[in-house]
């Protein structure tokens, strides 16, 4: 109980801190907000577009605390995640930001200092041999079989293009004053991001060759207990000695806290300026903007502590809104990008509707829904469920673009209605807002607004 205590002091004293940093950024984001010659809400959402290039290096590249502290997990969740939507709440990106830069510090400094103790650890034996031989248990790599070929290709190809769609690193990119900081912090970001995988890999491995009958955890294994998504916590608890497990739980607190804010700014974000400035009401002024904003942020952080905590995996809901994203608008994203010239809103329509309609009737049993479509390959399991061998995520992305360029080109033949080549989606680009704001702002200047500036909302 009092290394309990102790643990709880020392997760405390770390949250203080990364609550103090998110205070002081958001007084700079305050002083740069009186600064900016723009748009107020451009220095919540991308940091008045100036953010130092180390600073969005840095920041561009849940349940862990109840475990290694034995405490609930209601509890760690609402801790990390009001803490997380205060510094949110008052400092926007630049809070965000700045925040990341600790926190990532901790995560890769934190994980590397754990890693020689779980190598040392006297109940581990030599992983790179358990990765082939079974010892305490079975060999923890396996074998591709030819038939789970598309299966895997799927999976690549939704962590490698799927993450391009995350609104959060567009945030980044739109951060950037010049095209080269921008480029400069993809690349450098592209390097630092497997280099924070390793140490979660070398402790995984130790994980699965340790004889778990002779640790603090006992038998049966984590695996065999179902606790193989908790392995990385399990590991730096029954592993490591204590004041080493601490180091580690800060590092795993920091990279949740990390992820936590930058899905809470870029939700709110879209809200703010993608659907309610540029659809529900074009009229809105800078302060309603930031309000609807601020709002945002606090709905869709108890929103989001609510799932966690009702929720089994943390990963299975970051993987299901990877694959998601990755059927759904990466076929969006590359219209956006690379064929922009061919598309407009009814193809994007037309392929958003599609690509939802073919998800939700392959079904999800991890979150209840049925899989109601059958297709080439399916293994039916015990449970009566089908086991997905076909590469459906990558069948339906690219039959979400040929929809949208068929629907596009019928729509400029004038087959589903009258338009000019001229009237090409410019809602394709939302997630670059200030051209839509500047080809918005033209369109006001010629009207009289609701609200002035200084209007209260």
């Amino acid at each position: 109980m009092a290394g309990n205590w102790l643990g709880l002091l020392s997760i405390g004293v770390f949250y203080l801190i990364v609550l103090g940093i998110g205070i002081w950024a958001s007084r700079k984001s305050k002083r740069e907000e009186r600064k900016c010659t723009g748009n107020s809400s451009e220095v919540t959402m991308v940091g008045g577009r100036n953010l130092k290039i180390w600073v969005s290096i840095f920041t561009m590249s849940g349940g862990t605390v109840s475990v290694v502290l034995d405490i609930s997990s209601p509890l760690a969740v609402g801790i990390s995640a009001g803490v997380a939507i205060v510094y949110t709440l008052m400092g926007g990106l630049y809070s965000v930001a700045y925040t990341d830069v600790v926190q990532l510090g901790l995560m890769f400094f934190g994980l590397w200092f754990c890693v020689p103790f779980v190598l040392t650890s006297p109940s581990s034996a030599n992983f790179t041999v358990a990765a082939v031989t079974k010892l305490h248990q079975e060999p923890w790599t396996g074998k591709l079989q030819l038939e789970e070929l598309g299966c895997w290709v799927d999976d690549i190809l939704l962590m490698a293009i799927g993450g391009v769609c995350y609104q959060a690193f567009y945030q980044r990119v739109l951060s950037m004053a010049t095209d080269a900081q921008a480029k400069i912090t993809c690349y450098a970001a592209a390097v630092i991001c497997p280099l924070l995988g390793i140490p979660s890999i070398i402790i995984g491995g130790v994980a699965a060759s340790t004889n778990w009958n002779q640790t603090s955890y006992g038998s049966p294994s984590p695996y065999e207990e179902g606790q193989a998504r908790m392995i990385l916590p399990i590991a730096l608890q029954h592993l490591c000695p204590f004041y080493v497990s601490l180091v580690g739980i800060g590092a795993l607190a920091a990279s949740v806290m990390s992820s936590i804010d930058s899905a809470l700014l870029s939700a709110a974000s879209l809200i703010g300026r993608n659907i309610f400035k540029n659809i529900i009401y074009k009229r809105a002024s800078e302060r309603m903007i930031i309000v609807v904003v601020k709002v945002s942020v606090l709905l869709c952080g108890i929103i989001a502590a609510a799932f966690a905590m009702t929720s089994k995996s943390f990963y299975l809901l970051w993987y299901l809104s990877a694959d998601v994203l990755y059927s759904v608008m990466t076929p969006h994203v590359i219209c956006t990008f690379f064929l922009s010239q061919w598309v407009n809103q009814y193809g994007a329509c037309s392929g958003f509707v599609l690509a939802i309609l073919l998800r939700a009737l392959i079904g999800e049993p991890q979150i209840g829904l049925p899989d109601v479509l059958p297709l080439p390959w399916d293994k039916i399991q015990e449970d009566g469920h089908r086991y997905r061998l076909f590469p459906f995520r990558t069948v339906i992305m690219l039959l979400a673009i040929v929809t949208i360029l068929l629907v596009s080109r019928l729509a400029k033949m004038g087959l589903l209605n009258r338009t000019s080549d001229a009237e090409t989606d410019t809602n394709l680009c939302s997630m670059a807002p200030i051209q839509t704001d500047m080809v918005e702002g033209k369109r006001l200047d010629k009207e009289q607004p609701l609200f002035s500036e200084g209007d209260d909302v």
